[in-house]
């Protein structure tokens, strides 16, 4: 009976931490704080020096579990990018992530020796085990607070996250082995393992996601299974793909990209599932990760780990992203941002594991300056990373609320999709008509269900159904969201078509626009930042002044309004002035 009653606590435990991990998630969605480290703290708390008195040092359960979340985690993102935003962003994320890895690495050995008075290969290790990023955590500040990274930064932020994990994870198993063989000069080994991973991880990943679209369109599956499929076929081809030697963790973002951009039936369920599983591994790794941690521990290493903390997050991580990004039109500012945005995550911690799990001499200290690093990284970031994309002006802003879209799959069709929308007032679908490419199915009013042409315009109230392209889905987004009245008496504002540029702007007003956008059109601007996706209400500041999006006609800004502040807009006055013939002074009060 005893046993019983054991298994029965673990249940209870587990389910708590569960509930408890979800529900964070919705104080972080409405504060902007890092969900990571709320997910960490819980599991700090419930360990066996917090609270909850929870015994767990159980390093090989916590890589394995690790290792199966952040493969699904992986799929995930790579089954929601599409290969037009990657435009630009390949080569120089490429370099981020595996020579921005070794430089990072590298540099951060550089501080660990001494800090530490470890050997340069242990030195190496600890760099090794930190220069990973986490893109999932700083995409969900960006939207947390409404606002966009522009298309080329927030492709190679994602794209270097999804492929600087495996370099990281060969570089530091490399590391571990050599460490344990006793060699002090591995040569070639480090470039060769790296490419070794990179190429087969990448061949198998095109192979699997060719495939596993392959197998979803031609296995008719009872209702519900095929997510179910997707995440068993995810999961296998990690594992396959580490024992051929290759990264697995890369085979499976391929593998995700490959068959996000393929027609695929049932994705609107594979999509929601995958939601709700990689919230769930999010959960379960970061409670575990925080299980193992001895707060005092972490203390006894605290000065050090500062050090090493901030020596990366100051002098590392920029002077590997400028070393790296140097020969590509960047700008300034965007580096700075995309230096900035080198947040750590849980990876870093679950790297540290490896150590532990070869049991090495120092592998205490790996895991505790890695732990503390991810802390530094999170908190800081968490609090600056919003603030610091609009000082660098490389986000979107984005103030309007999110629409709600309910997606339905239609089994033996993958031309179309079948999507619902609830119609609220003052959104521009209650007053004109869909796209020449959607066509509205049904309506559902007051509790009745009708065919267009019984309900005619849509009314506030009602749902409307609607069939489309899977790729243009998108673009029924603007006609449910709500639409803001111009107003016209507004001086500080100044309309302008879509088509002009923004260097003409910049002249007129002095905008600080950047010199690299000045032949951009105001529509450019807005593609660029959020491709396809561009809605009334989104924002780019340049300075105190703001461009604001009115209207969109197939994903293109047609109309955006000029708001400006102060000095510019008195000077904005004097044009209008000019413009018109007036010649009369303005009150400068």
């Amino acid at each position: 009976m005893g046993a019983v009653v054991i298994s029965n606590v673990v249940l209870l435990v587990v389910a708590a931490l569960l509930v408890a991990g979800t529900l964070s998630s919705l104080l972080a969605a409405r504060f902007g704080a890092p969900i990571l480290l709320l997910f960490l703290l819980i599991g700090v708390l419930a360990g066996e020096n917090g609270p909850g008195g929870i015994h767990f040092n159980d390093y090989w359960a916590t890589y394995m579990v690790g290792s199966a979340a952040l493969a699904l985690i992986l799929f995930d993102g790579g089954l929601r990018m599409r290969i037009g935003a990657m435009r630009g962003a390949v080569t120089p994320a490429l370099l981020l992530a595996t020579i921005g890895v070794v430089l990072t690495a590298a540099l951060v050995a550089l501080v660990a020796v001494p800090l530490l008075n470890l050997s340069l290969l242990e030195g190496f290790l600890v760099g090794a085990v930190v220069a990973s990023t986490d893109a999932a955590a700083v995409f969900f500040l960006m939207h947390a607070q409404g606002l966009h990274l522009g298309r080329r930064v927030g492709s190679v932020i994602e794209l270097e996250s999804a492929t600087n994990d495996p370099a990281a994870v060969f570089l530091t198993v490399l590391l571990v082995e050599l460490i344990t063989s006793d060699l002090s000069h591995p040569g070639l080994a480090v470039v060769l393992g790296v490419f070794r991973e990179l190429v087969v991880g990448g061949v198998l990943g095109v192979v699997g996601g060719v495939l596993l679209a392959w197998l979803i369109n031609r296995v008719d599956l009872p209702g519900g299974l095929h997510p179910v499929l997707v995440v068993a076929v995810a999961v296998l081809l990690f594992a396959v793909t580490a024992l051929a030697h290759g990264s697995g963790f890369l085979a499976v973002f391929v593998a995700g990209l490959v068959m996000g951009n393929r027609p695929v039936r049932a994705i609107a369920p594979i999509t929601g599932f995958l939601n709700a599983v990689t919230w769930m591994c999010q959960i379960v790794m970061f409670v575990m990760l925080g299980l193992l941690v001895s707060p005092q521990t972490l203390l006894d290493y605290a000065i050090p780990a500062l050090g090493v903390a901030v020596f990366l997050i100051l002098v590392g991580r920029p002077l590997a992203v400028f070393l790296c990004l140097a020969p590509f039109r960047f700008s300034n500012a965007e580096k700075a941002f995309i230096s900035w945005a080198g947040l750590r995550g849980a990876v870093s911690i679950f790297l540290a594991t490896i150590p532990m799990l070869a049991g090495l001499a120092h592998a205490e200290v790996y895991f505790n300056i890695a732990f503390t690093v991810v802390l530094v990284s999170l908190i800081l970031h968490g609090l600056t990373m919003v603030p610091a994309a609009r000082r660098f002006g490389v986000a979107l802003s984005d103030p309007l609320p999110a629409v709600r879209r309910f997606e339905i799959d239609l089994p033996g069709q993958m031309e179309v999709e079948l999507v619902g929308y609830p119609v609220t007032a003052g959104t521009p679908a209650t007053g004109s008509g869909l796209p020449e490419w959607a066509r509205l199915v049904m309506v559902v009013r007051a509790g009745q269900t009708l065919t267009p042409e019984a309900a005619g315009p849509l009314e506030p109230g009602d749902y409307g159904y609607i069939l489309a392209p899977p790729q243009k889905v998108h673009g029924l987004d603007r006609l449910f969201r709500p639409k803001e009245t111009l107003v016209l008496d507004d001086v500080a504002a100044f309309p302008f078509v879509g088509e002009v540029r923004l260097g003409d702007l910049a002249g007129l007003y002095g905008l600080p626009v950047p010199q690299q956008e000045w032949a951009l059109t105001i529509a450019d601007a807005f593609a660029d930042r959020a491709s396809d996706r561009v809605a009334p209400g989104m924002r780019i500041a340049y300075g105190r002044a703001v461009i604001e999006v009115r209207d969109v006609d197939d994903g293109r800004v047609t109309w955006a309004v000029l708001r400006l502040e102060g000095g510019r807009l008195r000077r904005g006055l004097h044009v209008l002035r000019r413009l018109f013939g007036e010649s009369a002074p303005l009150d400068e009060d």
